[in-house]
């Protein structure tokens, strides 16, 4: 795993999860996590982890095994092609692994819920093309545009095939508030510190998992709290829909933002991963044919409205 260990080494990892920042400062911290240079995985005590409503177990070694994609709830989805369930060695990691089984993800990388096949295969090629990069270094695009270099034409088709194949749901619950808890990065993502202690949510979102236990396991089921400032819904509804026709989701999104034929499903996502997409367009990180279309959209955003858009976006119904 040298690209692991590359990547924690990098400067941005000094950077506290906690620490608000503007888009002229560079990405949020908040929106890119990553581990410090001192992290440390968590040893395998060799015991079998489980999940709720599964009977199914695995160790953490297991879980941990980019060629072995968990299978907690076998009747969410069809049979899984390999691809998906194992990929092949030594550069094509299994698609279930890091986007689950089903394709629900995580804050980390993306929820392939309601996606397309079409659409999953141009983003594939993006990553291949090297048209779609991040604004920050972080494993999960790495790891992602290794394996799209190595994946062939046939496997790319099998895996979008499938996860587009799959019904969508919501795993996020979006919730205003002043105070969240403090957190800290944990293999990627933010988690709550034990003890409970709170902290001023201030210009951010902080999306955890309701339980991290099960989101480590790769549960597919595991499911996100996303706390984000007071008033940004509505505030985002109001950009989303409003006069401003730059700013208008629906005219490529649809009118509930569930996704057409040539623009991403945007309602029910994780608002931490679609802050990172508008940031990454407004960068220039994301360079693919549909950048043309959303680079005016985001040029005159900043922070606090991306905010907004995507704590709205997430708190609709899929």
């Amino acid at each position: 795993m040298r690209i692991l260990a590359a990547l924690l080494a990098l400067s941005l990892a000094s950077i506290g999860a906690q620490t608000p920042a503007n888009s002229q400062d560079g990405p949020p911290a908040w929106a890119y996590p990553v581990n410090p240079p001192n992290f440390q995985r968590a040893a395998d005590d060799g015991s079998t982890r489980r999940v709720p409503d599964s009977a199914a177990g695995y160790t953490l070694t297991q879980v941990r095994d980019l060629f072995a994609a968990p299978v907690w709830h076998p009747d969410d989805q069809p049979a899984m092609p390999d691809i998906v369930m194992k990929g092949r060695k030594p550069d094509v990691f299994a698609c279930g692994v890091c986007h689950r089984s089903n394709g629900s993800g995580g804050p980390e990388n993306a929820s392939l819920f309601g996606l397309s096949a079409d659409y999953i295969i141009e983003q594939t090629m993006d990553f291949k093309n090297g048209q779609r990069t991040g604004s920050a270094p972080r494993v999960a695009m790495d790891l992602m545009i290794k394996l799209s270099k190595a994946t062939t034409d046939e496997e790319l088709k099998q895996a979008a095939a499938y996860f587009a194949s799959i019904k969508l749901r919501a795993n996020v619950t979006v919730m205003e508030t002043d105070s969240v808890p403090k957190t800290h990065v944990r293999d990627l993502f933010l988690a709550a510190l034990e003890g409970g202690e709170k902290e001023p949510i201030g210009r951010r979102i902080i999306e955890i998992p309701e339980n991290v236990d099960h989101f480590v396991s790769r549960d597919s089921r595991a499911r996100f709290i996303a706390y984000v400032p007071p008033g940004s819904i509505e505030k985002g509804r109001a950009l989303a829909t409003g006069g401003n026709p730059a700013v208008h989701c629906a005219t490529c999104h649809g009118a509930n933002l569930e996704g057409t034929a040539v623009a991403p499903r945007l309602a029910a996502r994780s608002p931490t991963y679609m802050f990172r997409q508008l940031y990454d367009y407004k960068s220039g990180a994301r360079k693919g044919p549909k950048s043309a279309l959303m680079k005016p959209v985001v040029e005159n955003l900043g922070t606090d409205e991306m905010i907004a858009l995507v704590a709205y976006t997430a708190s609709m119904k899929p």
